[in-house]
């Protein structure tokens, strides 16, 4: 191993690429993970010089605190890479800022700006090999902070990591998915944590997705926690109904993701002089819309999917099935956002951001 000092980031490189032991043609999502990691540890009130290494298992505590008390966040953002071989990020501002707005609201101290986009930059140019051509692959990033002091008290804790790992990732739903809605369990509630990326959210949705696979379906549409009679985001995802001509979705709240693939789906719609209606989503207006045949597509749309479609769904014993299109918003949008994140197309927005 070579280790490298510089102004911001001590790096340790790695003796081999693991890279050619990979098959990109067959990846599973998640299980695949490039050669360098970055971290950074937050001790005596600071955040300590940045690193990056060979990704390696980590050495931790039983008693560090996140195993306890559930002080976690995360992130989910993409490398894309265009046909000239440069590498792109896609709206990280935005990732940057919600980490650290997840991160308040689990009293994580947040993480400095110029340590995020440094590290993140200097991992993707040592790891740039690992970002495949071609539209459909990516690298997933993954990055993270939870608490490492060994303390089993129930108060924040006092020192943290903040982490990014990279996994290179094709397309994660291939197939139409088939959707519950939820009457009885809830993602999050009013003055909650819903709105933030804390790994406990995804935890606690584990085990009502378990029952909705045994019933053949893949993910819930969550409803609100008071009554269940709105309809409010999808299990990894927000959430979207095309209603004839006019797309629906949720406004976004202390119970919702603010999505930054959301945001970027309302924005095209609008581009294309889509009509796009952001307002609270009955349960009832749904079965109705797809009982009278207005109701024209369903899909979610999030980071590691972008947009997936959604083929039917069931509430109250009643089950849906949706039409099939052959110019559907939901894959128009994706072919767009699709365009931009690899390059090829106008990014009117400013919405790239090369490595």
């Amino acid at each position: 191993m070579t280790k490298i000092s510089t102004n911001e980031i001590d790096i340790v490189k790695s003796e081999k690429s693991r890279i050619n032991d990979v098959d990109f043609d067959n990846l599973v999502f998640g299980r695949t993970f490039t050669d360098h990691m970055f971290y950074c540890d937050y001790v005596d009130g600071e955040w300590q010089q940045p690193k990056i290494v060979p990704y390696q298992p980590i050495t931790i505590e039983p008693s560090a605190r996140v195993f306890h008390y559930g002080q976690a966040v995360f992130e989910g953002m993409k490398g894309y890479k265009d046909d000239n071989g440069d590498a792109w990020l896609f709206r990280p501002n935005d990732n940057f800022e919600r980490i650290n707005k997840s991160a308040a609201r689990l009293a994580i101290p947040e993480f400095p700006k110029e340590y995020f986009f440094e590290g993140l930059t200097t991992l993707l140019n040592m790891d740039k090999a690992w970002i495949k051509k071609g539209k459909g692959n990516s690298l997933y990033i993954r990055p993270f902070v939870f608490a490492t002091e060994p303390a089993i008290s129930a108060s924040p804790a006092n020192n943290y990591r903040f982490m990014i790992i990279c996994s290179p990732a094709k397309a994660y739903y291939t197939a139409k998915l088939r959707v519950l809605f939820a009457e009885k369990y809830s993602r999050s509630a009013n003055g909650g944590v819903g709105f933030a990326k804390a790994a406990g959210n995804y935890a606690a949705q584990f085990y009502p997705t378990n029952l909705a696979n045994k019933k053949g379906y893949q993910q819930i549409i969550w409803t609100d926690a008071n009554t269940h009679e709105y309809l409010e985001e999808a299990g990894t995802m927000n959430i979207f109904f095309r209603v004839n001509d006019t797309l629906i979705t949720a406004p976004t709240s202390d119970r919702i993701l603010d999505g930054i693939t959301r945001k970027s789906v309302i924005q095209v719609a609008e581009d294309h002089n889509l009509k796009v209606e952001v307002r609270p989503v009955s349960v009832k207006e749904i079965k109705e819309a797809a009982a009278n045949g207005s109701l024209k597509e369903i899909f979610g749309a999030g980071t590691a999917a972008v947009i997936s479609p959604i083929a039917a769904f069931e509430h109250g014993g009643d089950v849906f099935e949706l039409p099939e299109l052959d110019n559907s918003y939901a894959l128009q949008i994706k072919d767009h956002i699709l365009n931009i994140q690899h390059n090829l197309s106008e990014d009117k927005h400013g919405w790239r951001f090369k490595v």
